[in-house]
């Protein structure tokens, strides 16, 4: 494992009297392209920038499709563009256990849900086909409905929401409102879910910053709430720009020439890979090299791009 502790920005990228921290949260699954660590610079220059921790967590529950190697490989490719992170990483498999136990705190706000992924978008898909969120198809079983249902189909755990709203603050969107969402907390194989997973671990984290794609503010309302149901204050969100193709869909490793590793067969290296990210958020020029700690300096969370970076 490459040591994550080292700094390369010294007065302000390692205070050393921290308040909270910031995270970022790769799932080991594909190389890093372009999008991903552009995420990951600006989560580093959010926590630092603010004086607050930074740190790593590998979000490994999805076994069936975590490669081996793939997390070493991610680290390296953070470490190559210089970004830097506090103590060692959280990995998300270690702690099944303390997902079963605060599953275990909510049972009174959970119930048994039996249908399928198919059967959920045929349901809640509105007119126009686009999905909306879980229709509530189980939320009022019956004990017996439940037991019939039960011998065909393992059950999901999903949060009873009851109608509730949340309020989240997001340092580019504002404080935004929103109804939360009867999310999965456990799958039908035992496995506790992304939604649960991640509210504890930036619980137990000390996390109250967290940066991430705009993708995922749709759920945040969700995961503030669940964040007050297991007693940890919610933190405040920067959901940021995702990178995309010429065709305006999120960026994958299927458009080419987008991970540090093809870059580099492309003589491409990661000065020029931070300076072309830079770029992208307007913190330096056109095919201006510039260290980390420069950028550092240059930050303005008021003055990002609003839109979409096209690579």
């Amino acid at each position: 494992m490459i040591d994550i502790r080292g700094s390369s920005a010294e007065s302000r990228s390692e205070p050393s009297d921290r308040v909270g921290a910031g995270r970022y949260a790769p799932s080991p699954t594909n190389d890093l392209h372009l999008g991903n660590l552009r995420t990951a610079l600006l989560g580093w220059l959010f926590a630092r920038s603010t004086a607050r921790r930074f740190l790593l967590r590998i979000e490994d529950l999805d076994a069936a499709r975590v490669r081996p190697g793939i997390a070493e490989q991610q680290l390296a490719d953070l470490t190559a563009l210089g970004i830097t992170f506090d103590g060692e990483p959280v990995v998300q498999s270690s702690r099944l256990a303390i997902y079963r136990e605060a599953l275990t705190s909510l049972a009174d706000r959970t119930y048994e849900c039996f249908c399928s992924r198919r059967e959920i978008a045929g349901a809640a898909s509105a007119p126009h086909g686009t999905p909306a969120e879980y229709p509530g198809t189980c939320r009022n079983l019956t004990d017996a409905e439940r037991e019939s249902r039960r011998q065909t189909r393992p059950p999901a755990l999903r949060l009873r929401a009851d109608g509730a709203r949340q309020t989240i603050r997001d340092l580019l969107h504002g404080e935004i409102t929103a109804e939360v969402e009867d999310v999965v907390l456990q799958r039908n194989d035992g496995v506790p879910a992304y939604n649960l997973a991640v509210v504890i671990d930036d619980g137990c984290s000390g996390i109250d910053q967290v940066v991430r794609g705009v993708d995922l503010l749709p759920v945040a309302a969700t995961q503030a709430y669940l964040a007050t149901l297991l007693g940890y204050q919610p933190p405040i969100y920067a959901h940021v720009p995702l990178a995309v193709n010429a065709q305006g869909q999120r960026l994958a490793k299927r458009d080419g020439a987008v991970t540090l590793a093809a870059l580099a067969a492309e003589s491409v290296g990661p000065d020029a890979v931070l300076g072309l990210i830079a770029e992208s958020l307007q913190l330096a020029a056109s095919d201006e090299r510039i260290a980390l700690d420069a950028l550092l300096e240059r930050f303005d969370p008021d003055h990002l791009p609003r839109t979409s970076w096209v690579v």
